[in-house]
């Protein structure tokens, strides 16, 4: 994994999960596929696998650059501004 200037910018500790699931796939019947979690703010939006891409329309939305996975038995983030895995 790499470092990025993003990830030391991060809240600590990080944001609770505003949801358990992606509000935005609820409100649109959709199911989500994978789930990932911004970790400025909270937000819980689905991947780019699911029909919406929720997590990164927040970004675009936003601005905030990391999330990280919100899938039992995974550990890993994404910077959406570096495009890579930190």
């Amino acid at each position: 994994m790499n470092e990025c200037s993003h990830v030391s910018a991060l809240p600590h500790p990080e944001p609770a999960p505003l949801s358990e699931t992606c509000p935005e796939c609820l409100a649109a019947g959709s199911h989500p596929v994978q789930l990932r979690l911004c970790l400025s703010c909270g937000h819980v939006g689905c991947c780019d696998s699911s029909p919406f891409r929720h997590a990164t329309a927040h970004y675009e939305e936003t601005g905030h650059p990391v999330m990280r996975t919100f899938e039992p038995g995974e550990d890993w983030r994404w910077c959406f501004v570096d495009g890579s895995i930190v």
